[in-house]
């Protein structure tokens, strides 16, 4: 009997100690989050950090879950994933990383950490997966061939996150022909429309795409505009002395580029020798300066010359005439006094109604103005009216 009695005293005993010791270790572990979850952004690619600050952890456990998909991802230091991208670390039984290496897109989304307290603690962190740009070929226009005049859509897509936007420049810096007539260096959204596209739309344009993630990326599209050539001429009447060189001019503007040459009054082409030089000068992608220089020019130099410009879309011609001047010199008489004047400020040229000349060419002019001041200088007042050569 005695033996019973202290059995269940024993038992008494060590019941009410458990419940002590328990409800003294409920009352001293009372774990807390020291600190809200933050969100983590990262590029796809790289290693995405949750951290996780629990206060008076003691004998509890922390957990880490996928919220969308309500999968346990750790507990405690134990890993319960397959995911070999996944891993769990701590510092001081307080601080709980949940590593995420070589992030995908699909993982975007909440994490949840989890304190298994009775009701349950927890927190959670938003993992935003950011990609840079890409622009999907398949849907960006190619390089475009058109006709000038006619209406042109440039497209450009890109994918990304978040979603890319588009600019679109000229990689030489020109301005874009907006809408409305309106011009413009940067134009917005994925399509580019041009009216009645001319030559100065021709040239290569720039899609970019940026949506904050780096790198930004461009795609170059080529744009053709094809038109007949046209021609421009500065003088179409030009004089000149015999003996003297003249040089004739004219702007071509044609695309694709212009089979360009001179022929003469009489249909035939000018050749490329001693009397005839001729040079050809690009002064855009789709413009040639051609001049025709004629040395020592003599009576059959004279007449019309044709600069012509023969392109596969059409061709043109301008006709220039080079005439004989005569030689002229005037003195006049003052009724005071005797006054002849020669203008002799330009030594080393002459002008001659379309320009000045180098010595080389004036000396024979030079020579006859000499001798025929020194005449009239001689000669008696009476007849000092003037005279022509």
């Amino acid at each position: 009997m005695t033996y019973k009695r202290a059995r269940l005293m024993y038992e008494v005993i060590a019941t009410v100690l458990c419940l002590f010791i328990s409800t003294t270790s409920s009352l001293i572990e009372n774990p807390k989050f020291g600190e809200p979850i933050k969100n983590v952004t990262v590029p796809v690619g790289r290693e995405a950090i949750f951290t996780c600050v629990v206060e008076d952890l003691g004998t509890y456990k922390v957990a880490w879950l996928r919220v969308d998909t309500q999968t346990i991802l750790t507990i405690h230091n134990h890993l319960i994933t397959k995911s070999s991208r996944i891993s769990i670390t701590n510092s001081e039984n307080r601080t709980w990383y949940l590593h995420i290496r070589d992030v995908q897109e699909h993982d975007r989304g909440w994490y949840m950490c989890q304190i298994n307290t009775d009701p349950m603690k927890s927190q959670v962190g938003y993992l935003d997966v950011v990609v840079s740009p890409d622009i999907l070929d398949y849907a960006t226009s190619a390089d475009m061939v058109v006709e000038e005049g006619s209406n042109v859509t440039l497209r450009c897509e890109a994918k990304g996150y978040p979603h890319p936007r588009i600019t679109w420049r000229r990689e030489g810096g020109e301005d874009l022909h907006l809408s409305h007539g309106l011009l413009g260096l940067i134009a917005y959204g994925p399509v580019l429309s041009i009216h009645h596209a001319n030559r100065q739309d021709m040239g290569p344009y720039l899609c970019i795409a940026f949506n904050g993630v780096p790198p930004s990326v461009s795609k170059r599209i080529m744009l053709i505009v094809n038109f007949p050539p046209t021609i421009q001429v500065d003088k179409q009447l030009l004089g000149t002395y015999d003996g003297f060189s003249v040089t004739i001019e004219c702007h071509s503007e044609a695309y694709p580029k212009s089979i360009n040459y001179w022929t003469k009054d009489n249909g035939d082409i000018v050749p490329q020798n001693e009397k005839f030089f001729m040079e050809n000068f690009e002064s855009s992608s789709y413009g040639v300066h051609m001049k025709l220089t004629i040395r020592n020019t003599t009576q059959p130099d004279y007449g019309s010359y044709q600069c012509i410009s023969k392109n596969i879309v059409g061709e043109a011609e301008e006709t220039i005439q080079i005439y004989r001047n005569t030689y002229n010199f005037t003195m006049k008489d003052s009724s005071k006094s005797s006054i002849y004047h020669a203008d002799l400020s330009h030594k080393d040229s002459l002008f001659l109604g379309d320009g000045y000349y180098n010595s080389a060419e004036c000396d024979y002019v030079n020579q006859l103005l000499v001798a025929s001041t020194f005449l009239l200088l001689t000669w008696p007042r009476s007849t000092r009216t003037s005279i022509k050569l």
